[in-house]
């Protein structure tokens, strides 16, 4: 009679589970060398401090959504190339398609430029066409989900503070896209982006009319945040008779 050893079902889940993380490990370190060498090239390009800024530093490749998946290491791949690696949620789903388009074909070499766009280019490598496909559904997938023009908050002049710092560098979101705890840290982080691309910031000195005032737009956004999601405890037992 002939044994044969079988591997318990819960050392089955475990050892998958294992191998997903290895996986997204090597994906995320494979990104994580790709933009290491870019970096590397843009300290020997004559361009290199106006490539660096072009897009400020907020993400890793571990921080992408699916980091492992064929979308992600694509960003990781190619977007690195020329800047700082972008969040998905810059843009809305039909804002990058445009997007992608307008890269690839600066990536080829072309743009407003002349030679200087091909210079910068030179040792650029621009995706197939397979890739391109990829890459945009990825990024629509992940895009930003822009308010609707409707909403209430728009009618207010802290609306109208928010939409003229957050218009500057990407879609202006839904406030329901996160909780009134997780709005202050965000607002926090986008202020820090935007002292990074020297856009207005709020500053009194810019004279921005109406100014900028984060604490009132932190407040418009909690007030129209998505709902925390409340633990549900289980009922107490009954004790059996």
């Amino acid at each position: 009679m002939v044994l044969v050893r079988t591997r318990a079902p819960g050392r089955r889940r475990a050892a998958a589970i294992v191998a997903l993380g290895l996986g997204l490990h090597l994906a995320a370190h494979a990104a994580e060398s790709e933009s290491t060498q870019a970096r590397r090239l843009w300290a020997q390009s004559p361009h290199g401090a106006m490539l660096e800024r072009i897009v400020p530093p907020s993400v890793t490749p571990r921080d992408l959504p699916s980091p492992a998946s064929a979308g992600a290491r694509l960003t990781a791949r190619y977007c690195v190339q020329c800047h700082n690696l972008v969040n998905p949620a810059m843009h809305t789903a039909e804002r990058w398609a445009r997007v992608v388009e307008r890269m690839v074909w600066r990536m080829r070499g072309n743009g407003n430029l002349g030679t200087v766009m091909q210079e910068m280019m030179a040792h650029v490598k621009a995706p197939a066409d397979v890739e391109i496909e990829t890459l945009t559904r990825y990024l629509q997938s992940h895009g930003q989900t822009e308010i609707d023009p409707t909403h209430p908050a728009l009618a207010t002049r802290a609306g109208e503070m928010f939409v003229i710092a957050c218009s500057q560098c990407h879609a202006t979101p839904d406030p329901g896209r996160h909780t009134a705890r997780e709005w202050p840290a965000i607002v926090e982080r986008m202020k820090r982006h935007m002292g990074w691309t020297n856009v207005v910031v709020g500053s009194p000195e810019l004279r921005t009319v109406p100014e900028l005032k984060t604490g009132e737009i932190v407040a418009l956004l909690q007030r129209y945040a998505k709902p925390e999601i409340q633990d549900k405890k289980p009922p107490p037992s009954r004790p059996s008779p």
